[in-house]
Order: structure tokens, then C-alpha cells, then sequence
């Protein structure tokens, strides 16, 4: 089993959803963003999602946006994103961390040599939300060599077919995407995220795959949590977390009001009895 196999596990057997915060590399500094994870999961986080800033993102909403075009004003690159990689993986071997990267990056270094810089990093997926999966045989086979998982997005607007193509290709688990839309925090969530994550798992079946599926998209506040946690098996907070940070008085309070609120959310993080 690999790191994210065995996280679901882990936290399945504790009766809880997995918590897994999203953070733009370098925002502000790779440094900032370093001591940002090691407060995550002291805090409790039981996955990372690292974002590679990118000029024209598709998915970011304009929090995520801001936060990539502050790493990218700073002068971070891949090689230092996979450096700052290589230094967490070494203070935390078994902690799941996944890359968030469009694939621009990935084509200018080249698919292969991509896949394998990241891996001998030590990360453990790749999020490309602009690589479709019809378009992803050349990744795929790269991270099927390096033991690195491929995690596609389903969308409300999926279509059942195209969930059990996703399933089919995907690997480690599914990011379900709670709401039509880019990323940002929420005030609720939608009323049809029972319904849409009975589909997705349904069609998951339906494709011979037995994966976790993971919620991001709009979840800013523990009573969120608690929410998808009843109905899935894992929560990503990006947005919400982000704002957090800067919207402190200083950076030092705005690491401790992360660890204050990833703290929170964990503690919601309860499966149902």
C-alpha cells in the first residue's frame, strides 16, 4: 500500500473522514510555506495538497489565484517546489502529500522526466485538473513506473460515463468537486452534495474500482467538515486556510490561527457511528 492507501486506512479504522489542507507553494516564500505544513500536521492534517503556482489557472478561484501570483512575484520554481518536497518528506516519511500542478508544467519539463523528478522528491500524487483523462496515458504510464498516483476531478456536471472513465483511470482516490465553480470558500454547501456523491460512488462500482473520494471546493469552516464527513472519505480546505493566514495581523499570527483552525476541523472530521 502507498502513503495515501495507507492514510485512508488509518483513518477509516479511526472512524473519521481524512482532513487534507491545500497551500500554494511559496506564498509567500517556500520557507513560509514549509513551517505552514509542519503547523498542519501538528495540528493534526493527515494529507498535504501542495499547489505549483501557475500564471493562468483554470480551477482557482481568486483566492488560490492571489496566492500563486505572490509565489510566483517571490521567484519560486518546480525544482525549488520539489526541494521544499524533499525536505518534508524527510521529516515526515509517512505523510501523503499530492501535487496540485497544470500541465503546462508538466509538458515544458516533459511528462517522464516530470513524474520522475517528483517521485525521487517524494511526492506521492499528481492532481492535473486540466489533463483530461482521455489526453493522460503518457503521465499515467510515467507515474505507473514511479509508483506515483494519478488523481483525476468529477464535477456535479459529470456524466455517468465520464465518472467511470475517471474511475478507471484514477488512482489513490477521487476529488470530487463540491460545486459548479472555481475554488473559494463558502458560505454552505450545496443542498446536492449527498446526491452527487451517491452518484460518483455509485459509478465508481460501476467501474470495478472500490476508491475513497475526496471533497474540496468551497469547504471554509469545521461545521463543513463534519458535513462531508458523513458522506465522504476525505475533506480538502484550501481557500478558507489561505485567508486564514493572511488575513492576520502578522504572517507568525496568521501560522497560528491556521493551526487554531486545521485543529478545529480535524475535530469535526468524525464518520458516523
Amino acid at each position: 500500500m502507498n502513503r495515501f492507501a495507507q492514510g485512508f486506512e488509518r483513518c477509516r479504522r479511526e472512524g473519521r473522514a481524512a482532513l487534507m489542507p491545500y497551500m500554494t507553494a511559496g506564498d509567500p516564500s517556500l520557507e513560509w510555506t514549509e513551517r505552514l505544513i509542519d503547523a498542519a500536521v501538528e495540528a493534526g492534517a493527515d494529507m498535504i495538497e501542495l499547489g505549483v503556482p501557475y500564471s493562468d489557472p483554470l480551477a482557482d478561484g481568486p483566492t488560490v489565484q492571489a496566492a500563486g501570483q505572490r509565489a510566483l512575484a517571490a521567484g519560486v520554481t518546480v525544482d525549488g517546489i520539489f526541494g521544499l518536497v524533499r525536505r518534508v518528506r524527510a521529516r515526515y516519511p509517512a505523510l501523503p502529500l499530492a501535487l496540485l500542478v497544470y500541465y503546462n508544467c508538466v509538458f515544458r519539463r516533459g511528462e517522464r522526466r516530470f513524474v520522475e523528478d517528483a517521485a525521487a522528491a517524494g511526492v506521492d500524487g499528481l492532481i492535473i485538473p486540466d489533463l483530461p483523462p482521455e489526453e493522460g496515458g503518457g503521465v499515467q504510464d510515467a507515474a505507473a513506473e514511479a509508483g506515483i498516483d494519478v488523481i483525476y476531478l468529477v464535477a456535479p456536471t459529470s456524466t455517468p460515463e465520464r465518472i467511470r472513465l475517471i474511475a478507471s483511470r484514477s488512482t489513490a482516490f477521487i476529488y470530487c468537486v463540491s460545486l459548479t465553480g472555481v475554488t473559494g470558500a463558502r458560505s454552505q454547501l450545496s443542498a446536492s452534495l449527498d446526491a452527487f456523491l451517491s452518484r460518483v460512488r455509485r459509478e465508481v462500482r460501476a467501474a470495478g474500482k472500490e476508491l475513497p473520494l475526496a471533497v474540496g471546493f468551497g469547504i471554509s469552516k469545521p461545521e463543513h467538515v463534519a458535513e462531508v464527513s458523513r458522506l465522504a472519505d476525505g475533506v480538502i480546505v484550501g481557500s478558507a486556510l489561505i485567508d486564514t493566514f493572511h488575513g492576520q495581523e502578522n504572517l507568525e499570527a496568521g501560522l497560528e490561527a491556521c493551526r487554531s483552525m486545521i485543529q478545529a476541523m480535524r475535530s469535526a472530521a468524525l464518520l458516523p457511528a
